[in-house]
């Protein structure tokens, strides 16, 4: 009880000297105080604003990116006692946040650090002043400290960048504006792992997808634009879309899909281009279909000459509708686009071509530098084959694979989307579903004629330089328009030798497996 009464009289004359001294010498006292606290304690602290300066208005990236990282380590494993928890509307992820005023404790490199929350009511104000306050040992602090932030920082934004909502984006027609996009959530389900592709093919693609997202430090050393170009071409059903979502979500990027009839002219082009963000990929798809962009060049400046001596004999009539015509977006201002000085503006970006025919788009679109990566989707291998069964019919084994093997090396090949439909419309009976895909491709062959196994009726001209070898995909980097042809040429085969063949093995593979059915 004296000790109380002692306490209390000590409180009582602490408050006394306070309201004595002037103002001055109290603060030259706490400062004091708090420089003998700063030299005895082993510790050093470091204070993380949410918001940059005393304005309110520039938030601190840093206090972002703590938040972030105290998510990926898990909080809910720690000793920190209280936790808000929430979920947003789009996602099944719970989020964690360190409750007001308490405290979440780490290690790095074997030393013990900790982030406590500091949440402060404004006075005569309802806002609230938050920060992190960082504690760590003050003897390693010079070279604790940076390789720590730096250390949180990577985790950050690895952990937003497999944890945020994706979205999927289309230009809207008013690019020149600050709405130039319009989204929705991507939750396409399509990854490599469902994709109907050959496994080399696979590697092939997710090596360079991810030696792309590393390469951020390669990419500023050498002085590159931090982009990557892909054509995906091949027939139509091929898989080019479902290889764009699976990229998506191997990498966890955005999508934009850019709809050049909606561009008017090259400044909405540009503006669109600015307005896209980091981690992206943008897709235009069957850019083939664009005549004005992929016409011969040759033609163009004929056609040039005849639109003079036409406005000419036109007189107003015609100037007006030639201004009309440069109002557009036009092959310079889309070469701009992909390769220019405003594709810089921005980093860690996929640009995708798709189209059916690649012999109709300029070569200047698809030149190493703008489009780097060349992917010929073709019908399916006998991989890619069993890869769709397995994910229809969940068969990794069945005597008439032997069949289906025949019938893709003999050139009765059939797209992904061919099969898939196949498969799809009879799943429920494993036996009519293969048989039908093997009654398919025997048609594709007799139908087909000297097709050699292309991508359907009219399009086998698109990977001829592989499909009539084996019905298969193909990874081409750095390849170029000249060399087409000339692949194409050495990619021929003598079909009548090959149908012989396959006939007489198909006619023994399909009577072995009667006979094992008993039919």
């Amino acid at each position: 009880m004296e000790i109380l009464s002692q306490l209390w009289s000590f409180l009582g004359l602490l408050t006394v000297i306070q309201n004595v001294l002037p103002s001055q010498l109290l603060s030259l006292l706490h400062s004091f105080y708090e420089s003998v606290q700063d030299l005895l304690t082993p510790y050093s602290y470091f204070e993380i604003p949410e918001f940059n300066g005393y304005c309110g208005v520039d938030v601190n990236d840093l206090y972002r990116h703590v938040n972030l990282y105290l998510n990926s380590v898990n909080p809910s494993a720690s000793t920190c006692r209280r936790l808000t928890l929430s979920r947003s509307k789009s996602s099944n992820r719970i989020s964690f946040t360190v409750a007001p005023n308490h405290t979440v404790h780490d290690t790095y490199r074997a030393h013990a650090l900790s982030w406590t929350h500091h949440v402060e009511t404004v006075q005569d104000s309802l806002e609230e002043k938050r920060s992190f306050t960082l504690k760590l040992p003050k003897r390693h602090r010079q070279a604790l400290l940076l390789p720590y932030l730096d250390h949180v920082t990577t985790r950050a934004e690895a952990f937003e960048r497999i944890s945020r909502e994706r979205r999927l984006y289309t230009n809207n027609g008013h690019g020149s504006f600050e709405s130039g996009w319009v989204s929705v959530p991507f939750s396409h389900p399509s990854t490599f792992e469902t994709l109907a592709l050959e496994p080399e093919l696979k590697k092939q693609i997710t090596e360079d997808l991810t030696a792309f997202a590393n390469g951020r430090e390669f990419y500023h050393r050498v002085g590159r634009a931090w982009k990557r170009g892909y054509l995906l071409h091949g027939p139509p059903g091929s898989g080019k879309s479902s290889l764009i979502a699976a990229m998506a979500n191997y990498l966890c990027y955005d999508v934009y899909d850019l709809e050049l009839t909606k561009v008017s002219d090259n400044s909405e082009l540009r503006a669109l281009l600015i307005q896209t963000t980091n981690r992206s990929i943008i897709v235009i798809e069957d850019i083939d279909c664009t005549k004005d962009l992929t016409a011969d060049r040759t033609l163009t400046k004929t056609t040039s000459s005849k639109r003079r001596g036409w406005r000419s004999a036109m007189g107003g009539a015609g100037a007006e509708a030639e201004e009309r015509e440069k109002g557009r977006v036009t092959l310079s201002g889309l070469l701009n686009f992909t390769d220019g000085l405003w594709s810089s503006c921005g980093e860690e970006r996929i640009i995708v071509f798709t189209t059916n025919h690649r012999d109709s788009v300029d070569p200047a679109l698809v030149r190493c530098g703008r489009m780097d990566v060349h992917v010929c989707l073709g019908t399916c291998g006998f991989h890619a084959f069993k890869s769709l069964v397995s994910n229809y019919l969940g068969l990794q084994t069945h005597p008439l694979f032997d069949a289906v093997d025949s019938c893709l090396s003999s050139g009765g090949a059939l797209t992904p989307a061919q099969i898939g439909e196949i498969l799809l419309r009879n799943r429920s009976n494993v036996d009519v579903a293969l048989r039908e895909v093997v009654s398919a491709m025997q048609a594709k062959m007799i139908l087909g004629g000297g097709g050699g196994g292309g991508g359907g009726s009219g399009a086998q001209g698109e990977c001829d330089d592989v499909v009539t070898r084996s019905p298969e995909s193909v990874l081409m980097v750095g390849s170029s328009p000249e060399n087409w042809e000339k692949k194409r040429k050495e990619g021929s085969t003598n079909w009548g030798e090959k149908k012989v063949k396959f006939l007489v093995r198909l006619r023994s593979l399909t009577k072995s497996d009667s006979g094992r059915r008993g039919v």
